[in-house]
C-alpha cells in the first residue's frame, strides 16, 4: 500500500537546545483472540483461574504432544485483517521463534514471519483536536501467548503460571508512520474500538488482553529515519503516551549531547515516568526462523473469507460517517458517541422516535456524565435507553424541561421507575397554563420594579427575571413562553 510518508505537524515537533526534532512511532500491538480454547490446545483460553488451572499438555510442551490449530482463532485473524481494510494472504506458514523464556515450555514460540495472514492495510485514525491521520498496517500475524512468571509468591524462588501459555495472539505491526504521543495513543484507542466491535479481542488492557511494544526514534524535520529504541509490554494507552514522550526527549537530549543512540530494548517503569535499558535489540536472524515442522501451511478459500466479509458488522468510521449524514451530528459528537459500541447502540436505542441531535446532547453530557460520576457501567444498568429515550421524548414533546428531565433521571438511577409514572406520581409535568405563567412573571416584575426600569436600557436583564419565574415555578414553566412573556411585560426586543 503505497502512501506518502507524513511530516509532523508543526505543533508536534519538540524544540530542542539546537533546533526542532521530529518523533517516530511504529508499533507492534499484541492483542489476545477472543476464543474459547487456545491456539494449538483445548484448553480453556479464559482469563483468570488457579494458577495451572487451564493447561493441557500441548500447553506444557510434554513429550510427542503435537499442536492442532483452532479454526476459529484463524477466523479471527481474518475479521480483523477485513476490519483493517487489509489484504488477507490465501497462503500464510506458522514458523519456530527460538528465544528462551522460563515460561516458555517448548522452548520457541509458534508464530508467523515471511508469510503471515495479514498483509498490508490501513487505519484512519481520528486525532482529539479533530484532524485525523492514515497509519499504515504492515502485516497482521497469528502466534501464541507466552506463560507468566510470579516474582512475588516467595522470597528466594520465582513461580511459573502457564494459564496464558498457548492463548492465541495476533500481533499488529504498523509503519513508522505516528508524529507524536497523541498520535501513538489515539492510534492503539482506534485498533482497540475495531477490534471490540469485531468480537475479536476485548482490548482489556487491565488483564493484560492487548499492550504494545513501541518502536521510537528522532530526526530533525525531512532528514531519514534514525536508529530506533523499542518500548516493550505497555499495557495503558495513557503510559504509552508518557513512555513515547520521555523516550523522544531522552533521545533528543543524547543527540544534542554529541553522543548516538544504541538499538535496543527498553522496559517503561509507570512509578518513575521514565524509560531504562533492558537488553540489546535482537534481529530476525538471532531467533533462527523456520517453519514449524508440525503445521501445514495454512491455506484460506476465498468462498470462506467472503462469508467472513459478509458477516462484519457496521465499523466506526461508517457509524460515525452514517451519523453525520443521517443525524445531522457534529464530528465530535458522532466520533465521540462510536468510540464505543455500546454507546453508540444506546444512543441508536435513545434516538428513535425523538431528535437525534437532542439525543446525543442527552446521552453525551447528561447519561455519561452521572455514569462516569457514579463509576458505573452499561452493564450494571441494563434497560437505560429505553428508559433515557422516553425522557428525551417527553423534553421534546414539552411535557417536561430539560432542567426537570435531569431531576427524573436522578429518580429513576435511584428507583428504576418507568420515568412517566416519576413524572406523573410527583406532579413535574411543565406549566404551559399561560394565565399561570402569566402571573408568576407580573408578580417577578413588580416585586422589582427598579430591575425591571433598568432592563428597558439593559435588555439583557431579562434573563435574570426569566431565571427567577422559572424558579418561582419550580422549573417547571416552558422557558421558551417565559422568555417570550418577560421581553414583552418589559417591552424589550427578543433576541
Amino acid at each position: 500500500m503505497q502512501l506518502s510518508e507524513r511530516n509532523a505537524r508543526p505543533k508536534d515537533l519538540i524544540q530542542g537546545a539546537t533546533g526542532d526534532w521530529e518523533i517516530v512511532v511504529g508499533m507492534e500491538v499484541h492483542a489476545q483472540i477472543l476464543s474459547r480454547s487456545k491456539l494449538f490446545s483445548g484448553a480453556s483460553a479464559d482469563y483468570g483461574g488457579a494458577p495451572n488451572d487451564h493447561v493441557s499438555l500441548v500447553d506444557a510442551a510434554m513429550p510427542g504432544m503435537l499442536p492442532v490449530l483452532n479454526r476459529h482463532c484463524v477466523e479471527q485473524a481474518v475479521r480483523t485483517g477485513l476490519g483493517l481494510s487489509a489484504i488477507i494472504n490465501h497462503r500464510s506458514v506458522f514458523d519456530r521463534k527460538n528465544y528462551f523464556y522460563p515460561d516458555l515450555p517448548q522452548g520457541y514460540q509458534i508464530s508467523q514471519y515471511k508469510q503471515p495472514v495479514v498483509g498490508e492495510g490501513v487505519v484512519i485514525v481520528d486525532l482529539p483536536d479533530g484532524d485525523s491521520i492514515e497509519v499504515r498496517i504492515e502485516r497482521l500475524h497469528i502466534e501464541q501467548d507466552a506463560g507468566k512468571s510470579l516474582h512475588d509468591q516467595h522470597p528466594s524462588l520465582s513461580f511459573v503460571d502457564l494459564n496464558r501459555s498457548g492463548v492465541g495472539l495476533m500481533e499488529i505491526v504498523s509503519r513508522p508512520d505516528m508524529r507524536s504521543s497523541e498520535e501513538a495513543k489515539a492510534y492503539v484507542s482506534k485498533l482497540r474500538t475495531i477490534m471490540r466491535y469485531l468480537g475479536t479481542c476485548d482490548g482489556n488492557m487491565e488483564q493484560g488482553s492487548l499492550w504494545a511494544d513501541i518502536n521510537v526514534s528522532v530526526r530533525r524535520p525531512g532528514e531519514p529515519l534514525r536508529t530506533r529504541c523499542e518500548i516493550k509490554n505497555v499495557n495503558s494507552i495513557r503510559f504509552l503516551g508518557q513512555a513515547v514522550e520521555y523516550e523522544a526527549r531522552r533521545q533528543i537530549g543524547v543527540l544534542e549531547d554529541g553522543g548516538s543512540i544504541d538499538q535496543e530494548t527498553r522496559l517503561f517503569d509507570a512509578r518513575k515516568g521514565e524509560t531504562r535499558s533492558m537488553r540489546s535489540k535482537e534481529e530476525a536472524h538471532d531467533y533462527r526462523y523456520f517453519p514449524d515442522p508440525d503445521l501445514l501451511p495454512l491455506e484460506l478459500d476465498e468462498a470462506w473469507i467472503a462469508q467472513i466479509r459478509a458477516s462484519l458488522p457496521e465499523l466506526p468510521d461508517a457509524k460515525k460517517a452514517r451519523f453525520m449524514r443521517d443525524y445531522g451530528l457534529s464530528p465530535y459528537d458522532a466520533g465521540t458517541l462510536v468510540a464505543e459500541k455500546e454507546w453508540a447502540d444506546y444512543f441508536e436505542t435513545v434516538r428513535d422516535g425523538v431528535d437525534p441531535k437532542l439525543a446525543a446532547n442527552w446521552v453525551l453530557n447528561e447519561v455519561r456524565g452521572s455514569f462516569n460520576r457514579d463509576g458505573r457501567s452499561l452493564s450494571e444498568l441494563p434497560g437505560t435507553a429505553a428508559a433515557s429515550g422516553s425522557i428525551v421524548e417527553m423534553v421534546q414533546s414539552g411535557l417536561i424541561s430539560g432542567k426537570i428531565a435531569k431531576d427524573v433521571w436522578q429518580y429513576y438511577l435511584s428507583s428504576n421507575e418507568d420515568p412517566r409514572k416519576i413524572v406523573e406520581s410527583k406532579g413535574l409535568q411543565q406549566v404551559t397554563d399561560m394565565t399561570a405563567i402569566e402571573r408568576a412573571v407580573d408578580d417577578i416584575i413588580a416585586a422589582n420594579a427598579g430591575k425591571a426600569a433598568e432592563a428597558k436600557l439593559k435588555p439583557n436583564l431579562a434573563g435574570w427575571f426569566v431565571g427567577q419565574v422559572i424558579k418561582a415555578t419550580g422549573g417547571k414553566a416552558n422557558p421558551q413562553a417565559v422568555n417570550a412573556l418577560v421581553r414583552r411585560k418589559l417591552g424589550v426586543d427578543s433576541a
